[in-house]
């Protein structure tokens, strides 16, 4: 007993020790990495740069002025990436002294190459009207716009979609609303009532009843 009483003294004495000497070499390797990243030909702040930590998922994005700021740690590896820019991988020193770091990354655009494209002129202006009327142009915005809330498409949608939560919290609440309205009666039927059966007609004709699969 005296032995486990011992052990534990020297235990609860070592191991805060060892615990806050840990905490300050983890302190020590902690940098504040801050800086911006321009364009190597006209000195511009680059925005929305993406600034990544290599290895982890964690990074950040720079500004619209191409200012950034992240916490990393001394020997991170760090990757900037743009589009149209070719990417560029710094290291925090694992030398570092101080817990700051700052950097003026420049980005250099990244040249790409397409294939050679030879336009042509038609043979005729009979040949070109004729190409021209039956080019099938894409829809617009406004044109997909109106596709997707006509009738028709509604219909499918409504028959197709399941319902989202706050349609089946609204069908409860309906449902517990009429259950306490009709509390200690009897609840009409509306087996004789013409106006449900039209509803229930056209419903039917709407195919609001088929198997939702």
């Amino acid at each position: 007993m005296k032995k486990f009483v011992l052990y534990f003294i020297i235990a609860s004495l070592i191991l805060p020790i060892a615990a806050r000497a840990q905490f300050e070499s983890f302190k020590d390797s902690v940098v504040q990495l801050y800086g911006i990243v321009m364009t190597a030909d006209s000195l511009k702040g680059l925005e929305l740069v993406s600034v990544v930590i290599k290895g982890q998922n964690r990074g950040t994005i720079t500004n619209y002025k191409g200012v950034f700021s992240i916490v990393v740690l001394k020997g991170d590896q760090i990757e900037f990436t743009s589009i149209g820019y070719k990417p560029k991988n710094i290291s925090i020193p694992a030398n570092l002294e101080g817990n700051q770091h700052s950097v003026i990354q420049l980005m250099v655009t990244d040249t790409i190459y397409l294939a050679a494209t030879i336009i042509k002129a038609r043979p005729t202006r009979a040949q070109f009207e004729r190409d021209f009327l039956n080019t099938d142009m894409p829809d617009d915005y406004i044109t997909i716009a109106r596709k997707n809330n006509n009738e028709v498409t509604r219909r499918i949608l409504v028959a197709n979609l399941p319902t989202d939560g706050r349609e089946s919290s609204n069908r409860f609440l309906r449902q517990a609303s009429n259950k306490m309205y009709y509390a200690g009666q009897a609840a009409p039927m509306n087996i004789l009532n013409p106006f449900a059966w039209a509803e229930f007609i056209k419903a039917w004709k709407r195919g609001d009843y088929k198997s939702k699969k």
